[in-house]
């Protein structure tokens, strides 16, 4: 099994690279949010997931190991295969999905492209004490129900749910706890 990766970018297309390795051009399926910051010329290192099956095989490639574990929890859902599931991290990232799943919100999962309410339910039931509430050693504040309604205004907005989270998170602890106040500090902070 390929489990990391070391070389430097040959190509890069909407949904992957070419990473050449000794000679060997392997293709690394990515996140949008890392394919992003990468460049044909610059030298990688992936953690990857290997997925073999008889009409397939396709390297997924991660920043983190964090994130290849919950790729690889994602696909453990029925109904998700790797696309989807890499589409979720694209979109929603660890740290939403780590929220969704241990504050039972399956709307921040729904907004997700090519996932509706069933799988998001689906998702939030099946990963339940596989994911804790912490993340690279570090607790996180449990959302009030004012700040899901700021998410909701913002990614109708527009804006991506991992946006909509940071803003909200940047929010001063001594804003007012209403929607308007909290969208108002909030949309400063994207600005």
């Amino acid at each position: 099994m390929i489990a990391y990766l070391d070389g430097t970018i040959l190509e890069k297309e909407s949904d992957s690279i070419v990473v050449l390795i000794g000679g060997v051009g392997l293709r690394v399926y990515a996140t949008q949010n890392y394919l992003l910051t990468v460049e044909p010329g610059q030298r990688v290192r992936l953690h990857t997931h290997l997925i073999v099956r008889e009409d397939l095989l396709a390297l997924y490639g991660f920043d983190t190991q964090e994130e290849v574990r919950y790729f690889s929890l994602l696909m453990g859902v029925s109904g998700v295969g790797p696309r989807l599931a890499l589409n979720i991290l694209s979109s929603a990232g660890v740290d939403t999905i780590r929220r969704a799943v241990v504050q039972e919100q399956p709307d921040f999962l729904s907004r997700v492209p090519g996932v509706g309410k069933k799988t998001a339910q689906k998702i939030i039931l099946q990963l339940q004490g596989k994911i804790s509430g912490t993340g690279e050693g570090q607790d996180f504040q449990a959302y009030q129900p004012v700040d899901f309604e700021v998410i909701e205004a913002l990614t109708a907005l527009g804006y991506s749910i991992i946006q909509a989270q940071t803003a909200v998170q940047s929010i001063p602890k001594d804003t007012p706890d209403t929607v308007e106040d909290k969208l108002r500090m909030a949309l400063q902070s994207l600005a």
